[in-house]
């Protein structure tokens, strides 16, 4: 290479060094504020995050003070000015509030705050679904036998997340209305459903010997 290519070639890397270090001085701080609202943004995610399991420990630790109480009324009472972060966590604290109510003999009220956590269209399925699940088999529940069975059936579509369970209560109510072969005919199917758990298959294997059936399944 000659001394002219070797001198042009430093001037040309020179104009280059000078045309980026006028780029950076006219838009280097965009650069500057991308970064900063980088940082920014992962610290305000860090603060909520930490914000979120804070509410989540101080509500789980409410909770659990206000189930110490040794009467039912005192713990309704004291889970009754709980403050709930979220409202899936409201749907827990009104069905652990019905649950006690119910071991009071309150019927209703336990009704009615399943039933109101039931119909609550901004809540996720799964929580909608359980105190559905919860409100259809209490004791007090004056639905018809027609109209229970439509609302299990419902939930025993295939991608619910209570079907087994609902399943289960399909066949008590074909038990409940003398229909016994279609009893044993659902707790057999029911033996066949690969997510089955343990608790539910045994009480399925022993409805059916009961019923004076035989278990189909393997």
């Amino acid at each position: 290479m000659s001394d002219t290519d070797s001198f042009i070639d430093e001037v040309t890397e020179e104009v280059r060094r000078d045309r980026l270090f006028a780029l950076m001085r006219r838009y280097g701080w965009i650069a500057v504020l991308l970064v900063l609202v980088l940082v920014g943004g992962t610290a305000y995610r860090e603060y909520l995050r930490a914000s979120e399991e804070a509410q989540a420990e101080a509500f789980g630790d409410a909770v659990l003070t206000a189930l110490e109480n040794d009467e039912a009324s005192d713990r309704v009472a004291a889970m009754s000015v709980i403050d709930a972060p979220t409202p899936a966590a409201g749907a827990v604290l009104d069905m652990l509030i019905a649950a006690e109510e119910a071991t009071q003999g309150n019927g209703e009220e336990a009704a009615a705050l399943l039933n109101q956590t039931a119909t609550d269209g901004d809540l996720p399925e799964i929580y909608r679904q359980i105190a559905s699940f919860k409100a259809l088999t209490r004791p007090e529940n004056a639905m018809s036998v027609e109209e229970r069975r439509v609302a299990f059936e419902a939930m025993a579509r295939p991608d619910a997340p209570l079907r087994l369970l609902a399943a289960e209560q399909l066949a008590l109510i074909e038990i409940e209305t003398g229909n016994i072969d279609a009893a044993l005919g659902r707790l057999n199917t029911l033996l066949t459903d690969p997510e089955l758990t343990p608790g539910l298959r045994r009480r399925a294997s022993q409805l059916i010997v009961a019923l004076g059936g035989e278990i189909e399944a393997s």
